[in-house]
């Protein structure tokens, strides 16, 4: 049994303009990925992604760019849609987005619960529905969830509880869409140096999960980076395609089950 690769395939990346999506991009056509739809979810990230875009461009591929909030079921029937039709195929799909709400559940809102689910349970599963409707037969899906799946911790209610949803999805998904030869993943992060994690800690909880994985004395911040993840992903959708309804967490030794 041979294994896919990416050479003349085509991906669909959710939060493909920047951070850890822009790297998975970058890497994917690197390694011979013909065809990039890009998206991205607001205003503010345009100018990025659209960056990202062009340096592809200019590496050879075709790429294309999305805007659209995933929550809302259109916007992935869309999304999909105008990736088939441009590239005439789908090969993988890469989920990266997410929103992190950090609060004690006393002062959890009905409208922070809201934005949490709905960005990080409601899109993952709308964004996986069109990707098993769209794929092409041995194809990859790939979620970021969260190491805190598997953590003790207060303050972090409805983020991992968002992200747990996600487990499921992919196990349920992994068995439906495997008669087409289609592999489905979740990895789980450690807490990760980019702005997704930064913007919600104190200096002291920065301080903390810095030190707190088996291997951070290794890292340059002790955090988990988007190198260590980027390559996992290039990984389960080309020699690692026969894992499929795993969450894999990736995080130095960060937690545990």
């Amino acid at each position: 049994m041979s294994h896919p690769t990416l050479q003349g395939k085509v991906a669909v990346i959710a939060g493909g303009g920047k951070n850890l999506g822009a790297l998975v991009a970058s890497q994917f056509v690197e390694a011979g990925a013909k065809g990039l739809l890009l998206h991205y979810n607001s205003d503010s990230s345009r100018a990025e992604t659209e960056k990202t875009a062009a340096v592809l461009r200019e590496k050879g591929a075709d790429v294309l760019t999305f805007q659209g909030d995933l929550a809302v079921v259109d916007n992935n029937v869309a999304m999909f849609d105008k990736a088939k039709s441009h590239f005439g195929q789908i090969n993988i799909a890469i989920n990266t987005a997410g929103v992190v709400i950090k609060k004690p559940i006393a002062d959890i809102t009905e409208a922070d619960y809201d934005k949490s689910f709905n960005a990080n349970a409601k899109a993952a599963f709308f964004f996986l529905q069109q990707a098993g409707r769209t794929l092409s037969e041995r194809g990859s899906i790939v979620t970021i969830v969260s190491s805190l799946l598997a953590a003790y911790t207060p303050f972090y209610a409805i983020y991992p509880g968002s992200k747990a949803a996600v487990e499921h999805y992919t196990r349920a998904a992994s068995k439906e869409f495997g008669e087409r030869g289609i592999s489905v993943n979740a990895i789980g992060p450690g807490p990760m140096d980019t702005p997704f994690f930064y913007g919600q800690e104190s200096k002291e909880a920065v301080a903390y999960h810095s030190t707190a994985a088996a291997l951070s004395k290794y890292t340059r911040t002790g955090l988990t980076h988007i190198e260590d993840i980027a390559p996992i992903v290039k990984f389960l959708v080309t020699e690692g395609w026969w894992i499929t309804g795993q969450t894999i967490f990736a995080n130095g030794g960060y937690t545990t089950r």
